[in-house]
Order: C-alpha cells, then structure tokens, then sequence
C-alpha cells in the first residue's frame, strides 16, 4: 500500500498527490512513468513521475479526472492509500548539455515536461520552457517551471492567461529568434504532432512523450505499440519518449480513441450509481 501525504487540486478537475514511495523515489528519472491501480481489480493506470523527492521518500503524480478510474482516484484523500504504484518504468530522458533548449508542455502535460526542464538545467543547457492550456483555469505549476527555465512563455487558446494561441506559435517565434538545438514537447496528441509538424522544417530534434493504451507497462501485452518510421515500438520499454519527427501520430491517435465509447458509458453509469450511494437510494 503506498500512503497519500498531500493531495491539492491545482486546476480544473487536476488533482496534485505526493505519495510515499521511497524505493521508486530513490531510482525516478526525469522522463520515466508509473503505473498505478486503486483496488485488485482495479484498472492499471500509467502516469508520468511529475517529480520526486529522494529524502523524503516521495514522488509526486498530476492527473486529470476523466475517466472511470482517475475519477476514483481523485476521490482519495490524504492518509488514504493506493494499493500497486510499479515504477520507475520506461527509459529516461536523454540529458546532455545540448546548448538551447525548448520544453513544451501542453495541459496536464506541463506536469511530466517540469522534471525534464529541471534535469536539462542542471546540466547546464539553456531552457527556455512554453506551458500552454485552453484557457488559465487548466495551468499550473507555472512558479516550479519558472524556477527550471532561462525564460517562460505562456500561451492560452482563449488569451485569458499569457499570449492567446498555441503553444506552437510561440515555439516558431523563438526559433527565428535563435537557434534551437533540441526540443522536448508532452500534452495531448494533436499538439505533439503541431509541434514536430512546427520543427520538422528546421531539422530541429524533437522528443515527445507517448501514453497510448498501456496494461502491463514490461512489454508484455503489446497494447502500447508505437509506429516510429518503419518500425513498430513499445511505449512502455523503448519509450515513452521518441523522435516526434518519426511517430505515426495519425495511428496513434485512432488507436487512443478505440475504447472512448465505453469510457464513457463506464464514467456514466458510475456517476449515477455515485449520485444514489449519497441519496441513500
């Protein structure tokens, strides 16, 4: 069982929890992911290690409650425990001092891209860091990044915070403004498609984050199979990160969305039953 230290709400259905797990907090590197799962027949859930504290024996997991299970999950309170955290999993992030470097994370992307750019500053890279959401409400941790970054630029698809458009419209600013040795982007599909599609011309090396369906996290199953140029990848041991510039996002997109209609019909009938249980129906 893995205790729940802290648990904050830091955006619109985001929820922030720092759980005590010392020996993954011990071995965590930027880049790597866990899997969780509430109950023992509960469903296995990947979430990217947003940070981690070695000392304190800690690391910390952002998600948003969307689905059936990370609904659940953001009914947990502090004290309370998760039953399975498996981690760290996945290979690391590739750090070296590459000179300037652009972090773009997109959403409750902006949670897994912080310890990246923390990683990519300590080894002595420039990092100029874009957090973009569709509007203020869904930021955050905009202090923590501002800490890791040379600069911070912010983008909103209503304006309400920051420029108003996308993430990808400042990352060209900057690269007409300088040269861009590598670029690491996490958030939703569509926008690390924007992003490669954005570097592509320039020949720039482009990272993203892949969180396709995912069961076992060792390469077992096969359900997190990536196709990166000719070759078909797991996400789970070969990544989560690959060339963005490779990755058939178009496919990886259709595959995502295969189990949406049962989501929802799961998320349904849960509320439901959820609304009932506190009448006392």
């Amino acid at each position: 069982m893995y205790k729940i230290l802290k648990k904050t709400r830091i955006g619109e259905s985001i929820y922030e929890y720092e759980v005590e797990a010392p020996l993954i907090a011990k071995k965590a590197a930027a880049g790597q992911f866990i899997i969780i799962r509430l109950g023992e027949n509960g469903e296995r859930i990947p979430l990217t290690i947003a940070d981690f504290d070695r000392e304190r024996g800690s690391i910390t997991m952002i998600f948003q409650a969307v689905g059936l299970s990370t609904t659940a999950l953001s009914r947990l309170e502090a004290g309370e425990s998760i039953l399975d955290v498996v981690g760290p999993l996945g290979m690391p992030s590739e750090i070296e001092n590459y000179g300037t470097v652009v972090c773009v994370g997109g959403g409750v992307g902006i949670a897994p891209i912080y310890p990246i750019a923390r990683a990519l500053k300590e080894a002595g890279n420039r990092v100029i860091s874009i957090i973009g959401a569709r509007n203020a409400d869904l930021l955050f941790w905009q202090d923590k990044m501002a800490a890791v970054s040379d600069e911070l630029r912010i983008a909103t698809d209503d304006g309400s915070a920051g420029q108003k458009g996308f993430v990808t419209d400042i990352l060209k600013a900057i690269m007409e403004e300088t040269t861009v040795a590598r670029v690491w982007a996490i958030g939703p599909m569509i926008m690390m498609k924007a992003v490669s599609n954005t570097t592509r011309p320039n020949g720039v090396k482009t990272f993203v984050s892949m969180n396709p369906i995912m069961v076992d996290g060792t390469g077992m199953c096969g359900g997190c199979r990536v196709q990166v140029g000719e070759e078909t990848k797991f996400a789970c041991v070969d990544g989560p990160e690959f060339d963005g510039h490779l990755v058939n996002f178009d496919l990886a997109m259709r595959r995502s969305s295969v189990y949406k209609p049962e989501e929802r019909a799961a998320v349904e009938e849960e509320e439901k039953d959820h609304v009932c249980r506190l009448g006392g129906i």
